[in-house]
């Protein structure tokens, strides 16, 4: 059940996102009304010449409500999935100690050498 509910945040969150991309990179910015009056551009839009910034403002600012909501709704149940570990080493095997056969075999020293003075 849990992963059918991430699957669809996670899809409303994609799309949520993508719609703002679409109305942001819709909406023309403040230096665009200086060109369209001297003729360079069209100072009309689909939606009026003034009625695209109300509507393409208040849609971009709801769907990123809705983004924002979706961002913490997915951090959450990302969260309620795995429990958190107590300790790295929690999972990591246990090991026995060397015992002495499975230790290096001693080197027998000759005359002048300092490897018996090596630490084991």
């Amino acid at each position: 059940m849990g992963g059918v509910v991430f699957s669809i945040v996670l899809t409303v969150h994609v799309l949520a996102g993508l719609g703002v991309i679409g109305l942001v990179l819709m909406q023309h910015g403040k230096g665009a009304d200086m060109g369209a009056a001297f003729g360079s551009g069209a100072s009309g839009s689909l939606f009026g010449s003034s009625g695209s910034a109300n509507f393409l403002s208040r849609t971009t600012g709801a769907l990123a409500a809705v983004f924002f909501v979706t961002s913490l709704g997915l951090s959450y149940l990302a969260g309620a999935k795995a429990p958190a570990a107590k300790s790295v080493m929690e999972g990591a095997p246990i090991s026995a100690p060397a015992t002495p056969s499975q230790q290096a075999p001693e080197v027998p020293a000759g005359d002048g050498s300092k490897a018996r003075d090596i630490p084991r």
